[in-house]
Formats: structure tokens, C-alpha cells, sequence
């Protein structure tokens, strides 16, 4: 059966010895009180949670999936569901990192952060229904009125209601300037909205008495395209100036989606006929509201894979230590079986390590920015939120696609371990593969990603923003150059980052040219601008567990083999994982012309 373990030392490793998270906090008045012991116990007791309460629903999730009842349009999620959130609920894990003014707990984005990972692992389509109301809140705390935010975040802090976002219509993805949902005014200052959105995850269920939809629509004088876009608050129930609940609303599920993973979510058509909702923010600028939520959502989702190659990797890893299968082709390892461990073979190690690198990278970067977004809102100085809200941009596409490609990378080859018995449902491998799938493709397409890093974030202000990273690698490199015990790890983290600056000069003078040959050379791209990220915080990594390592010998005491552990996952990365980026770098030199000269073989 399949299992699954808090990684909670690594966790700690990360927050307190790699991002050394006390001294970050004690510059946040807001969290100036958050100790060590403090953040090590929530995220105890939260992986209890995740392992004990959630997980056990993964498999019958999927199995069982959800059931809409076409009469009255309301949506059951598979069973056991609803009782974990009751549970969840009672437990106040939906205010952890909630503003204390409207009912949070008031600890860091980056505990919450470590608490939705281990979410993530046990069930990713369960975690998904409260995930959204997190986003719902963040746009809500940034854009509402003081009446909304009092009406609303509350309830949204407290978990009695969830939300949801509402963007993607049957004939416009990602470009929302396509979208036709109408919004009409009333004359008590309120709007009818009327129109059909497709793919909105977690839109109707019984988990919650209400549900908060965000929706994206266009007044009747709206101009064409993303300027003409407003963002509405449109409730499930409606809801009293007291706060309790009045009729039905003009907004429901028209149908599920079948879909090939995350089966126990209810991935929704949702209708609005004539669907009451007031507005949120200015008319025509809903578009940079939802940003809020977006931005947010896309850090959720390399959550969500990091999630998945964590637990892909815990029962791989177990399975290869149980599964006898062939002898090891440098000689018997275990004399006393008829065949040798599966792991004690080369190639079965390589696809162990490298979602264990992948994972441990992934949750370092994750971690990392969780703590830019607690500097962007909270810090006193404004210089420090501005770098912080520069770099958090630069990062979030490349934690959407970077972590999502490489969460797909990892549980299909943590699914290869198994065998044949990774391709049948009891193992859950086959599952963590489905679900990993949608993490490519939604809240922006990985392409879609890749276009906004190579063009926006970077070419779009002069490389600014990547120029504000490039210096903490510079001041690494800097740092460890004479050191030589780190020189393994700091030679190839300063040769990718002379690369990437080579490679942005070249791109961004081609591009001048014709646009094109951004759109030719993002993706590959965004994953040596991944790789760069992921070889900085190997290298600190590295660094932490060199000094652990000398440390304890120095003392004459044997060192803590996790620190060991961190340094040959650090080799292998940047001896396996990294010179990927040789292959990619050509590939993007290679223009646009081989891509778009192309009618008579696309004819």
C-alpha cells in the first residue's frame, strides 16, 4: 500500500539552516514572535494531519471521483471528503497565515506554504478545494472595499466558505480578452452577470454552506480586449448585510469535466443566468485584480507537483529497497535473497536521485519565495519590498513550470521504478502521473509561463529583475571561489550564470528584430533560467552541510549522515541534472526560422 511521510527534517533544514528563518522574521514586525519551536510544531501537527486525515482518501478519491445531480445542480465529492474539511475546519488550518484582523493566525506565508506541500503529497485533488479560497482571499484583502473585506475574508479566514476563480471560457484560455461574460448593472449598485465558464476547479460541492466565486466579466461599454475586463464577487448564496445566507444564486454547475487526473475535485461548467455579484476593484481593471489570485494560484501549482514528487519518491524509494529483481552487475549484493534489491542497480538509482534532487530544489525555491511574498507584504523598509516583489515575479513562472515539468519528470520515472506494477491503480504511482499532468497545463500553460520569463520578466525591463538574482549568485560565487572543498558545486553554479547572461544578450538582440524568436527560444529558456535557480540553492545547500560536516568532526563527533545525504544529492545534481542545460541552450540558439519556416510540413 502506498504510504507517505512528513518530510519534516528537510523542512527544517530549509527553513531554519538554509533561509535561517528566524533572523528573517525578527525584521517582520508582524511575526517578530514566531520562534523555531513555534513553526516546527504547526507543521507537526500539519503533516499529522496530511498523512493521517487526508491521505488515507487519495486512492478512493480518485476511484470513487465526484457526482452531479443534474436537478438541482449540486455536486457531491467523494466520500470522506467532506468530513476531512469539517476536520481541517475545526482544526483553524484555513486562517494559519490568515491577516489576524479578519480572523487569521497571523504566521508566514512560508509555514503555510510548508503545510500545503505535505497537503499536496497526501492529496492533491482534496487539497485543491481549500487551496482556492486562499487565492479568493489574497485578491479580496488587496482589492476589496472595507464592507467587503468584513463580509467576506472572515468567513473565507475561518474556512466556513470556500472560493474559487472563475477566468476560462469554452472558446478563450489563456487569452481572457476573448471572454463574453456579461455583466449588467442594477440600479441598487449591484450586477446581473450572465454567461459560461469552463475548467473552474473546486466550483460547486458540499464541503461548505457557501461558495465565493471571483468572476471575470464585461460591463455593457466595456472596450474590447483585456482592458474591458471587470472582476465581480458573485456568491453561491447570497449573502445578508448581517452575514448570514439568503437565497439561491443565479450561478451553478452546468456539468463535470472528465478528466485524466485529480478525479475527486469537481472540475466544473459553471453557468451564470442572471447571477447577482457586486464588483470588485474598478470597472475595467478586473484583470489586474485577478492578477492577485493568478500569481498566487501558479506558486500553488509547483506546489502541488513538488507535492507529488515528494510521495512519488517515498514509496519509489521503498519499493526499490524491497523489490529483489537481477543480480548487480558489480556482484551480489544480498547473498541470502535469490536476487538483488532493485536499488543496488545504476539506472534505478538515477531515477531515485533524481526526483529526490528535483524535490529538495523544488522545496528550497518554494520555500524561498514564500519568504519574498512575507517581505513584499510586510517588511518595514519599502526598498525591501520592492526587491523582494521584483524577484518574487521573476521566480513565479519559473516555480509554476519549472517545478511542474519537473514533478511530471519525476513521478513518471518514480513510476518506472515499479515496473509493470507502477502501471496498475493499487500502487497509486499511475495516479501521482495523472495528476501531475494538469500541473503543466493550467493557470497557465507552461509555454505560456516561458513567454512571460523570457519576455516580460526579463527582456521587458532590461533584465532588472535578473540582474537583482544574478548578484546574490555573483556574491556566492564570490564567496566560496577559493574554497576548495566547495569548488564541485560553486564552478558550475558561476558557469550557468555566465551562460544565462550570455544567453539573454543574444536572445534579446535577436528579438529587436523580430519577436518571434522570443517565442522560439522561451521554453527552453525558462528551464536554464530553472537550473540556474535550482544550482544557486544546491550550491547553499552544499554549503550548509560542508560547514555541518566539519563542524561535528571537528568536535570528534560522527556528523548527521542527513547532511551527507544533502551533499551526494548535490553531486548528483549537478553531475546528472544540470548539463542538461548544454543541450537546451544550443536549442534556443537555434532561431526561429526552424519553427515558422515550416507551412509545407504543417500543410
Amino acid at each position: 500500500m502506498p504510504v507517505y511521510n512528513p518530510p519534516l527534517r528537510d523542512m527544517q533544514f530549509v527553513l531554519h539552516e538554509l533561509l535561517h528563518l528566524g533572523d528573517e522574521l525578527k525584521a517582520l514586525p508582524l511575526f517578530v514572535d514566531t520562534d523555531a519551536d513555534t513553526v516546527n510544531a504547526v507543521l507537526e501537527e500539519g503533516g499529522k494531519f496530511a498523512s493521517e486525515v487526508v491521505f488515507p482518501l487519495n486512492i478512493s478519491g480518485d476511484t470513487e471521483g465526484c457526482l452531479l445531480d443534474r436537478t438541482t445542480h449540486e455536486v457531491t465529492p467523494p466520500t470522506g471528503f467532506k468530513a476531512a474539511y469539517q476536520q481541517y475546519v475545526a482544526g483553524g488550518w484555513p486562517a494559519l497565515s490568515g491577516d489576524p484582523q479578519f480572523g487569521g493566525q497571523g504566521l508566514p506565508q512560508v509555514v503555510n506554504q510548508c503545510f500545503f506541500e505535505m497537503l499536496n503529497s497526501a492529496n492533491q485533488a482534496w487539497t485543491m478545494y481549500p487551496g482556492l479560497s486562499h487565492g479568493a482571499y489574497a485578491c479580496l484583502h488587496a482589492h476589496g472595499t472595507d464592507a467587503q473585506k468584513e463580509l467576506y475574508l472572515p468567513k473565507l479566514s475561518s474556512g466556513e466558505w470556500t472560493g474559487t476563480m472563475c477566468l476560462t471560457e469554452p472558446h478563450c484560455g489563456t487569452d481572457l480578452g476573448l471572454l463574453r461574460t456579461k455583466a449588467e448593472p442594477q440600479v441598487d449598485g449591484s450586477y446581473r452577470l450572465s454567461g459560461a465558464k469552463i475548467f473552474i476547479s473546486a466550483g460547486e460541492h458540499d464541503l461548505a454552506p457557501n461558495i465565493v466565486h471571483l468572476v471575470l466579466a464585461r460591463l455593457p461599454d466595456a472596450p474590447a480586449g483585456n482592458k474591458g475586463i471587470s472582476l465581480f464577487l458573485v456568491p453561491k448564496f447570497q449573502v445578508q448585510a448581517d452575514g448570514t445566507l439568503g437565497e439561491r444564486n443565479g450561478i451553478y454547475c452546468g456539468g463535470l469535466e472528465h478528466k485524466m487526473g485529480i478525479h475527486g475535485n469537481a472540475t466544473c461548467q459553471m453557468v451564470l443566468d442572471g447571477a447577482s455579484g457586486v464588483m470588485v476593484g474598478q470597472p475595467n481593471k478586473g484583470l489586474a485584480a485577478m492578477f492577485v489570485m493568478m500569481n498566487g494560484a501558479r506558486l500553488g501549482v509547483g506546489n502541488q507537483s513538488l507535492g507529488l514528487t515528494e510521495v512519488a519518491l517515498q514509496n519509489a524509494l521503498q519499493y526499490a529497497k524491497d523489490r529483489v529483481q537481477m543480480r548487480s552487475l558489480s556482484g551480489v549484493k544480498a547473498p541470502g535473497q535469490p536476487a538483488d534489491p532493485i536499488i543496488v542497480h545504476p539506472d534505478v538509482r538515477r531515477m531515485l536521485l533524481t526526483a529526490k534532487a528535483y524535490a529538495e530544489g523544488g522545496r528550497a525555491l518554494a520555500c524561498y519565495c514564500a519568504l519574498l511574498l512575507d517581505k513584499e507584504l510586510h517588511h518595514p523598509d519599502e526598498a525591501v519590498r520592492s526587491e523582494s516583489a521584483d524577484i518574487l515575479a521573476l521566480l513565479t513562472p519559473i516555480v509554476k513550470a519549472f517545478l511542474t515539468d519537473n514533478g511530471y519528470i519525476a513521478t513518471t520515472q518514480c513510476q518506472q521504478v515499479f515496473g509493470g506494477h507502477g502501471y496498475i491503480k493499487e500502487w497509486g504511482m499511475e495516479q501521482h502521473v495523472r495528476d501531475a499532468r494538469i500541473n503543466m497545463i493550467y493557470e497557465g500553460t507552461n509555454g505560456i509561463q516561458s513567454l512571460d520569463l523570457l519576455g516580460r520578466k526579463v527582456l521587458g525591463n532590461q533584465g532588472a529583475s535578473l540582474k537583482k538574482f544574478g548578484k546574490q549568485i555573483e556574491a556566492l560565487v564570490k564567496a566560496e571561489m577559493g574554497n576548495e572543498a566547495m569548488a564541485e558545486f560553486i564552478q558550475p553554479l558561476a558557469d550557468i550564470g555566465q551562460k544565462v547572461t550570455q544567453l539573454t544578450t543574444e536572445l534579446g538582440m535577436k528579438a529587436m528584430s523580430n519577436a518571434d524568436e522570443v517565442g522560439a527560444a522561451s521554453v527552453d529558456y525558462l528551464r536554464v533560467a530553472g537550473h540556474m535557480v535550482f544550482s544557486y540553492f544546491w550550491v547553499r545547500m552544499a554549503q550548509v552541510a560542508l560547514a555541518e560536516i566539519a563542524k561535528a568532526e571537528a568536535a570528534a563527533q560522527r556528523p548527521d549522515p542527513f547532511y551527507k545525504a544533502k551533499l551526494q544529492t548535490a553531486r548528483f545534481y549537478f553531475a546528472r541534472l544540470l548539463p542538461e542545460t548544454a543541450g537546451l541552450i544550443r536549442s534556443a540558439r537555434s532561431g526561429s526560422e526552424v519553427l515558422m519556416d515550416t507551412d509545407a510540413a504543417l500543410a
